[in-house]
């Protein structure tokens, strides 16, 4: 018999399962400083000090990270936020 505990997650596998995980992706660009693209990180996504540093160092080299992830309602507006600070970010 399945305790509650186990039950409990169970329903929160299935939900995260059945609920369509959304990306902001952050493209790299030749405008914005890093200490520009740290502090938007940090405002707009809620990142730490240390997240926000690691995502603009993998944009830097790689061409592009993403920032965020989740439901595709809650990562709209942050979306949209960052581009209109000038960054090159879509959502996936």
């Amino acid at each position: 018999m399945m305790n509650t505990k186990e039950k409990i997650q169970e329903e929160l596998d299935i939900l995260e399962m059945t609920t369509p995980q959304h990306e902001i992706i952050l493209h790299n660009d030749d405008v914005n400083t890093f200490d520009f693209v740290i502090e938007s990180l940090i405002d707009v996504c809620e990142h730490t000090l240390e997240q926000a540093e690691q995502c603009t160092v993998l944009v830097h080299y790689k061409g592009k990270c993403t920032v965020k992830s989740g439901e595709y309602d809650d990562l709209k507006p942050k979306c949209s936020k960052l581009q209109e600070l000038g960054l090159s970010a879509e959502l996936v």
